[in-house]
């Protein structure tokens, strides 16, 4: 396979988003295109990582994933964030073709600043849904609608799903877009981000977490 991406067919993104422009991207990975998209209403965007030709395939692997400012650049350790982008991006970039799609929806929806208020009521002692609860957020507030468009902007109706979360599953299909396999992650434990990860468990993700 040519480690140079493909040009990427125009459509139609949707009432939420518009097509806002695309790059070549070289990583250390490998060649990517960059597909950015903007919410019309907020003028909030996310971005694709594309991996090869993907238009019009079924079952291309697919991760959803959330910004998270604190671990993918300031190298928190109280998540999995980073470990999970990098776990996807390896996979990825190992196939023909597959997608990251990464949305700008920070601390589970409420926002850097919200977050770092919920990290500092984690700290005494709430865990991370009841620390956005007692700040008048619903525990997690992310919403998948537009990385549907995005992904049917890019031509993927039906993709297999790189995640533990099943929340995402249920948003894509009730969005348009098929999931015909939820594939787990890895689980990324440590010291740091044992409780985090324990209440992920308990909140329906799976992770299996004994023995680790």
């Amino acid at each position: 396979m040519s480690d140079r991406p493909q040009v990427l067919p125009t459509r139609k993104p949707g009432h939420l988003l518009e097509r806002y422009s695309e790059t070549e991207l070289p990583t250390h990975r490998g060649n990517f295109r960059v597909v950015v998209f903007r919410e019309k209403r907020t003028g909030r965007e996310h971005l694709a990582m594309v991996r090869g030709d993907v238009h019009g395939k079924e079952g291309v692997p697919v991760r959803l994933h959330s910004e998270c400012l604190t671990s993918e650049v300031l190298g928190s350790l109280k998540c999995d964030c980073r470990a999970q982008l990098d776990r996807a991006l390896d996979l990825i970039a190992q196939t023909d073709c597959g997608v990251v799609v990464y949305l700008r929806q920070e601390g589970r929806g409420i926002g850097l600043y919200a977050k770092l208020d919920a990290y500092q009521l984690q700290s005494e002692g709430l865990d991370t849904y009841a620390a956005n609860v007692a700040l008048g957020y619903a525990a997690d507030e992310r919403d998948y609608a537009a990385a549907a468009q995005m992904l049917l902007a890019l031509g993927l109706p039906a993709v297999r799903l790189l995640s533990n979360n099943p929340d995402k599953s249920v948003q894509l299909n009730r969005h348009g877009v098929t999931v015909v396999e939820e594939v787990p992650t890895a689980v990324h434990l440590s010291s740091a981000n044992a409780r985090y990860l324990a209440t992920k468990a308990a909140g329906g993700h799976a992770l299996d977490l004994t023995g680790l």
